[in-house]
């Protein structure tokens, strides 16, 4: 803890930098990599963003990512079966990513199911 005038400072009694930023703790995900984080989030920023190269959705946020990957959607011909607001329901998915879901599909010949 840092003291100032032989005081203990209100941020470090928090947990925090004194920059107000919260205190990052350093960790190794199970691929070896090094990282800072400050949240309990666990996962790995370098394992996501090589995910997100390899991943037909890459140029989705991280979280709509995981929540199409969650339901098990791998590519297009999976989303294909959904429709619009079945994505759109989705925790992490925000309707800025419905525009890029239709282009994807667009470019392989497909789209989203018809409302029922």
């Amino acid at each position: 803890m840092t003291r100032f005038n032989g005081e203990i400072g209100k941020d470090a009694v928090r947990g925090k930098r004194k920059t107000g930023m919260p205190k990052q703790d350093r960790r190794i995900c199970s691929n070896g990599h090094r990282y800072d984080k400050s949240s309990d989030c666990p996962v790995c920023p370098v394992c996501e963003k090589e995910k997100s190269k390899r991943s037909v959705f890459g140029k989705l946020s991280a979280p709509a990512r995981r929540a199409l990957e969650h339901l098990g959607i791998q590519g297009v011909a999976e989303l294909s079966s959904y429709n619009e607001r079945e994505i759109l329901a989705l925790h992490g998915m925000g309707p800025s990513s419905i525009p890029k879901l239709r282009i994807l599909l667009k470019e392989a010949g497909m789209h989203f199911r018809n409302e029922d």
